[in-house]
């Protein structure tokens, strides 16, 4: 490690990031022999041999250990924020996206026969829209298995697609005290026990207190549950979700539902804004570490947002580093 230090492997890879470098040479012939390195922290020789040396041989979970203290701390300077619902309960929205690779260079992440890929499931709090908790995994794994690694809050609510409608799991979900909003399928077999009045001038279809009927339903999960049906006012779309949370009116519920868009749009912004479709090298090691070290710098980002109270969004800030990067200048 002499030549190539974790900290400079990731400052490296971090100005990659930040100023869309398209290769490890690129990275080399706009980092070799600049005199502004030492003062950036780069104490090694940043060559692509050794680059891509580090990247094929560091253990990702360096990264990966800095991301979730980066998350300790965007967490603790976002806590403020408000989720835009008037509710006191933290909300949590839990989805995954994939990332497309080329299957004769990355044969270890097959997804089907003509394609390979990796998803990032991602545990999303609202308030801030900083990831809680992040798992990568090849594309072949699927969504509903990244809810064996979240460890459910008490009191808390978690949003989740259809994809994620997993009886027992959804049964875990109530038996550590929290809540959960889900889309139904259309194929899910439910009986109605009792009907609650609806305010239609709301958007609200129906409210009933619900029982799984299927065989596999009343063994996993024999609770009640809420059934909700809401158009949206703006695709005109009906929507029908199942919940165990009964104290909230359901026009909230349905509000609730509609805030899981942020996690697409965290999803759209970091594939938008930082190199996480294309990638430095083939390994299995070297996508997750690209992958973390982008994490790293939407939670830095974040932070510098917070901490120095720079109006604007996100985006800007990583514009004006792109240009900025070997100036000293004041961030504000």
């Amino acid at each position: 490690s002499r030549a190539m230090t974790a900290r400079d492997q990731f400052l490296a890879m971090v100005f990659a990031q930040l100023t869309f470098r398209e290769s490890l040479r690129d990275i080399e012939a706009c980092l070799h022999r600049n005199r502004h390195l030492h003062a950036m922290g780069l104490r090694g020789n940043i060559t692509r041999t050794n680059l891509a040396y580090a990247n094929l041989n560091r253990d990702w979970r360096v990264y990966e250990a800095l991301g979730k203290s980066l998350i300790t701390k965007a967490r603790r300077l976002h806590r403020s924020d408000t989720n835009g619902l008037d509710i006191e309960e933290m909300i949590y929205a839990v989805d995954s996206s994939s990332i497309d690779l080329c299957v004769s260079l990355f044969p270890w992440a097959k997804f089907k026969k003509t394609n390979s890929a990796v998803k990032m499931h991602t545990q999303m709090e609202l308030t801030g829209s900083i990831p809680v908790f992040i798992s990568i995994t090849a594309g072949c794994v699927h969504d509903v298995n990244f809810l064996d690694e979240i460890l459910f809050e008490p009191g808390s609510i978690y949003i989740f697609d259809r994809g994620y409608l997993d009886f027992r799991r959804l049964r875990r979900i109530a038996t550590f005290g929290a809540y959960f909003v889900i889309r139904s399928k259309t194929n899910t077999r439910i009986s109605v026990t009792e009907a609650h009045p609806v305010e239609e001038s709301l958007g609200l279809n129906c409210d009933q207190t619900v029982r799984f009927s299927s065989v596999q339903g009343k063994r996993d999960y024999p609770e009640r549950l809420r059934r909700i049906s809401y158009i949206d006012p703006l695709t005109e779309k009906k929507l029908t979700f199942l919940t165990n949370c009964f104290h909230l009116p359901a026009v909230v519920v349905a509000d609730i539902y509609r805030n899981r868009w942020q996690i697409e749009l965290f999803f759209k912004w970091i594939k938008q804004n930082l190199r996480i479709k294309s990638f430095y090298g083939n390994s299995e090691n070297a996508v997750r570490t690209q992958i973390w070290i982008a994490i790293c710098v939407y939670l830095m980002v974040a932070c510098l947002n917070k901490e120095h109270r720079i109006e604007g969004q996100l985006s800007r800030i990583l514009q004006l580093l792109s240009v900025n990067v070997f100036e000293k200048l004041p961030l504000r």
